[in-house]
């Protein structure tokens, strides 16, 4: 075992001793055979999800929702409810790889994949996640910009932001239940901020309802439609979750011990997401009650919609613009920490990093803070600007989307990795043409984007070259998940030791 003070003996999520203990471990069942439910084992499972649900209702989501409700109205809550249920379909396969395994997904990347396909991977995870970062670095800095009456510039904003490692750190020290503790503050903190302005502007219930049931599209609102959808699945977040299942004492050789974690992680994130959902939709409708069919609402973004929102409904007791702020930096300051702990994953999976966490927390953070930095001291003035940086922030993570997703399904079918737990032919088929709709839609919105900013002769053929090696790494992962697994050789190396 190494001495240096950096250093861990092995890569792995958790340290056993970091694990939350299951009560009932001990009783006497068969290995095969699920124990009864528990609403305290409920209780103690609780908290990867709401983790995850995290990047639902980040800065990125919450812009993606008010532009949906100020051009669209209601007219796209049915969309945003079935892209929380796909969301959802993604992240309870993200947490079957997890519990079923042992591993999460960059770590069987690493060990799937030749070593320059599982370095591409990397780099692909960890430009989607940095192009996450900085939405949501951003986001916490003109909500304290709005809640300083505009004393604290956005570069600012981003040096405060960038110090919330130091509190994820300080409250990983006292163990995994207290970090999620914090996010269920932050959670509320949200619920509590957009449910007081849902109140406080009284959408419309009957055009709410027919919303959510009346499937309805058009031509001026597809890019609304493509923006909700894109947003609702995000590369880090399917790597993240993987991860965040196995802080809890689970033998992944015992099947009932198995089928027991991923019915208590499947209620829990089932929960998790309708309260993302509920947060998302009240966002929705303030926005397309108050600014739906009217001159300013293609203007509205994340900088000026809290004073957009004063303007039309006033001050009253606690002025909506605070109460925007407010909502809007506990999203941010949420999705900052969780995007500080996905990059570890990340980087300690594929690369085989053996650093203390926070080591690898500090270079994580500082891959992010430097170009967000950049950003806020370019784009600080004009709200134009950085309307624009944030639709190119979107097509990067986009097109980082096949590079997680196309992986997760193609190891989660695999019987020589997952065992009994592997997905079957109906659940694999309809993952796979939800992923194919996924991947379609985010080439829409990138192909509409390039149509719209791509020009000139240099441009068009570097953007021919990259397009060309793009497909054809899509479709290597395809190819290799489909005829390739290493880990039949795995599990009997592991069984022989």
């Amino acid at each position: 075992m190494s001495s240096d003070p950096l250093l861990l003996p092995t890569e792995t999520a958790y340290d056993p001793t970091e694990k939350v203990h299951i009560i009932g471990l001990d009783d006497v069942t068969p290995d095969d055979a699920a124990p009864p439910f528990s609403w305290r084992k409920l209780w103690l499972f609780t908290g990867p999800g709401f983790l995850m649900s995290i990047a639902f209702l980040d800065p990125g989501n919450l812009e993606g929702d008010l532009q949906a409700g100020a051009i669209a109205g209601y007219s796209l809550l049915w969309l945003l409810l079935w892209a929380t249920a796909i969301g959802l379909l993604v992240q309870l396969l993200s947490a079957r790889l997890g519990v079923a395994t042992g591993r999460h997904l960059a770590e069987l990347c690493r060990e799937e994949y030749p070593n320059w396909a599982g370095k591409l991977l990397w780099i692909m995870a960890e430009l989607a996640l940095i192009g996450a970062d900085i939405q949501e670095v951003i986001g916490s800095a003109i909500a304290l910009k709005i809640l300083t009456n505009g004393f604290l510039p956005l570069w600012a904003g981003v040096l405060i932001t960038a110090f919330d490692c130091f509190i994820f750190l300080f409250l990983e020290n006292y163990g995994v239940r207290k970090l999620e503790a914090l996010f269920a503050f932050l959670i509320t903190v949200m619920a509590i901020s957009f449910a007081w302005m849902f109140g406080e502007t009284k959408p419309n219930a009957k055009e709410l309802l027919v919303g959510l049931v009346v499937p309805k599209l058009n031509s001026r609102t597809i890019q609304q439609a493509v923006g909700v959808v894109g947003c609702i699945i995000m590369p880090h977040n399917v790597f993240l979750h993987s991860a965040l299942v196995q802080s809890r004492e689970v033998d992944p050789r015992k099947p009932g011990r198995v089928r027991e974690a991923l019915r208590y992680y499947s209620i829990e994130s089932t929960i998790a997401l309708v309260v993302s959902f509920i947060i998302n939709l009240f966002v929705t409708t303030v926005f397309a009650k108050a600014f739906f069919g009217t001159a300013i609402a293609d203007t509205i973004g994340l900088g000026n919609a809290g004073q957009y929102l004063e303007q039309k409904f006033g001050g009253g007791l606690v002025p909506i613009l605070y109460i925007w702020a407010v909502g809007l930096l506990a999203a941010g300051q949420s999705s900052t920490i969780t995007g500080t702990y996905a990059g570890q994953f990340i980087m300690g999976g594929f690369l085989d990093l053996r650093l203390k966490k926070w080591a690898r927390a500090l270079i994580t953070r500082s891959c992010a803070i430097v170009p967000t930095l950049i950003v806020a001291l370019i784009f600080d003035s004009s709200e134009d600007t950085l309307d624009v940086l944030n639709e190119w922030l979107n097509v990067l993570q986009s097109i980082q989307i096949p590079f997680a997703l196309i992986p997760l399904l193609c190891l989660v079918a695999k019987e020589d990795l997952m065992g009994v737990f592997a997905i079957g032919r109906v659940l694999k088929t309809v993952s796979w043409l939800v992923a194919a709709l996924v991947i379609a839609i985010n080439g829409y919105l990138l192909q509409q984007f390039i149509a719209e900013e791509i020009s000139g002769v240099a441009l068009t053929s570097i953007l021919g070259v990259f397009t060309v090696a793009y497909v054809a790494f899509v479709v290597y992962l395809i190819w290799r998940g489909i005829t390739v697994s290493t880990f039949g050789f795995y599990k009997l190396r592991n069984q022989a030791a």
